[in-house]
């Protein structure tokens, strides 16, 4: 772990790996707001991201490997594919997530999704 800046992301994404909703959320701020890319507000507390997770975390090959990490400040910019259930099948898609980080928690993130792959 380079910084605390990068623990809380590398704890949700360990959390979000495991499919443990609680230890998930322990790492987002109540006031939390969750963006698709650049400015679609998708979620705008702790609340509504917890319900947008617990039918992901349904999926039974959901996991997120992390490609590339940058930190900036307060920024932690990841590069990961994701593995997931989709309607058509498992699948693949290619995300670039970007979080903002205070007080130990994450505050705001925003996440570019590419096209899914089934496999």
């Amino acid at each position: 772990m380079n910084s605390a800046v990068e623990l809380p992301v590398q704890k949700q994404l360990e959390a979000y790996n495991a499919r443990d909703i609680d230890e998930f959320m322990r790492w987002w701020a109540d006031d939390c707001q969750y963006f698709a890319f650049p400015s679609t507000l998708l979620a705008r507390n702790a609340l509504e991201i917890r319900e947008r997770h617990i039918e992901r975390f349904k999926e039974p090959d959901l996991h997120g490997q992390l490609l590339s990490r940058i930190i900036l400040e307060d920024m932690v910019i990841d590069h990961e594919t994701v593995t997931r259930n989709f309607p058509e099948g498992r699948g693949e898609v290619d995300v670039v997530c970007i979080y903002e980080v205070a007080g130990g928690k994450i505050a705001k993130a925003w996440f570019k999704i590419g096209k899914p792959r089934i496999l």
